[in-house]
């Protein structure tokens, strides 16, 4: 399915620009640090941030730089519930040339953003990657399959819909065969890849080609009907 296609890549394509993202902001972070005078500050306000389900609430420091300048910023890192109070004290990390970019020295005001993203595009890349190296694994088990395996005929069992994946709101469709085998009498079940057509109307014959692996029954593939054309 070109949707299930485009999706496997898609992922993989956000995870790694999310990744280098958070790459990119580590980086940035740890020379801004390198780079900055630690001194104190206080939370004098705090502004709040609504959206269209939460509120974030983002503190406003006020400190004074080696000058002895006052200097007054607001943090780009906001929470609900805040992690500051009004007149609460801070450490501030600033830049001497650039002392409005200040910011709390906090673990979150600092690294959140790297965290944040970096989380993301794990989660994508692990879904977007897991589906990419699963179809290259299903390739490479076929052609061995089709080099090395013996091809068996199942009988034909039914047609199931695959409840586990969804994508558009639709199921894919299996092909359930089923083969004894004639040596040790052991009953074998056999599954189709997904299909995202209904094949009942494409299986005229009461079996089914398998492709099996001799030394491990669980590895074979099932041989699939064209789809019909319209």
């Amino acid at each position: 399915m070109k949707t299930l296609k485009i999706l496997k890549y898609t992922f993989t394509l956000i995870g790694a620009a999310m990744l280098f993202g958070a790459f990119a902001s580590y980086n940035s972070t740890s020379a801004f640090i390198e780079r900055a005078t630690e001194t104190n500050g206080t939370v004098i306000d705090l502004v709040a941030s609504r959206s269209s389900d939460s509120t974030s609430y983002y503190p406003v420091v006020v400190f004074e730089d080696a000058s002895g300048r006052q200097v007054q910023f607001q943090s780009g890192s906001g929470s609900n519930p805040p992690s500051f109070n009004r007149g609460e004290p801070v450490s501030v990390l600033y830049e001497p040339a650039a002392p409005e970019s200040a910011r709390i020295n906090s673990f979150f005001s600092l690294w959140g953003v790297a965290v944040i993203v970096g989380g993301l595009g794990l989660v994508f890349g692990l879904v977007g990657g897991g589906m990419v190296l699963f179809g290259i694994l299903k390739g490479r088990s076929k052609a061995y399959l089709e080099e090395h395996g013996t091809e068996v005929l199942a009988k034909f069992a039914s047609v199931e819909q695959n409840t586990s994946l969804t994508v558009n709101g639709r199921n894919p469709f299996r092909i359930v065969c089923q083969w004894q085998h004639p040596q040790t009498g052991e009953l074998h079940l056999f599954r189709s890849d997904n299909l995202w057509f209904d094949p009942s109307d494409h299986i005229q014959q009461e079996t089914v080609p398998v492709l099996v692996d001799e030394s491990n029954l669980k590895r074979y593939w099932v041989g699939n009907p064209p789809e019909k054309q319209r």
